[in-house]
């Protein structure tokens, strides 16, 4: 059953997904375009952009929005109107409660016992491990939203291309260096993209 899938997908992601949402987000590509295929990989790059867009975290926006989906997408044919839209919802809420509910168990497990075993060498070589696993996860993030969809191609459009190129090249430096705040930043590549495509 879909539900069921969903609650298990979404669990372990929410399980390994260290990093926080952006290192979320290589997980949730894997699972649910290339093993699921309950997105398209263009439905993905749109699914990351309004998640961003809207409040709250990365993982939990696209856990929603992937929830909704995948069970829109399975009972498309068997179902209309209210009836799918209420369906749909559950869905959503079902992977979105599936996402958080590790995080949920480990916070209240750890609160209990990381004051007393924080110092001690275990925890603070588990951590030092993290660490780089966290900066890959992110690495990946970025990497998987390098596609087409987001840049165009060379071949294709290369007038957008070179454009795309650019304003990643500025917007990286720039808020890397603190010359622009990140907001500042989204809302001038807004404006770009707008006006020139």
């Amino acid at each position: 059953m879909i539900f069921l899938h969903l609650f298990k997908t979404f669990f372990l992601i929410g399980l390994f997904g260290f990093g926080g949402g952006y290192g979320m987000l290589s997980l949730i590509q894997n699972d649910v375009v290339e093993d699921n295929h309950w997105v398209t990989s263009g439905e993905f790059t749109d699914m990351v952009a309004i998640s961003q867009m809207t409040p709250g975290p990365i993982g939990i926006n696209s856990a929603t929005y992937c929830g909704y989906t995948a069970v829109h997408k399975a009972f498309e044919g068997e179902m209309s109107g209210g009836t799918l839209e209420a369906v749909s919802t559950l869905g959503s809420v079902v992977a979105t409660f599936a996402v958080v509910l590790p995080s949920l168990i480990l916070m209240l497990l750890i609160s209990m016992m990381f004051l007393k075993y924080m110092n001690t060498p275990m925890v603070q070589n588990v951590f030092k491990t993290l660490r780089p696993v966290v900066v890959g996860l992110l690495a990946s993030a970025v990497l998987l939203l390098m596609t087409k969809e987001n840049f165009s191609s060379y071949t294709e459009d290369r007038f957008r291309f070179i454009c795309s190129c650019l304003l990643f090249a500025v917007s990286f430096v720039c808020v890397w260096r603190g010359y622009v705040g990140p907001i500042k930043m989204i809302c001038a590549c807004a404006i770009f993209g707008a006006v020139f495509f």
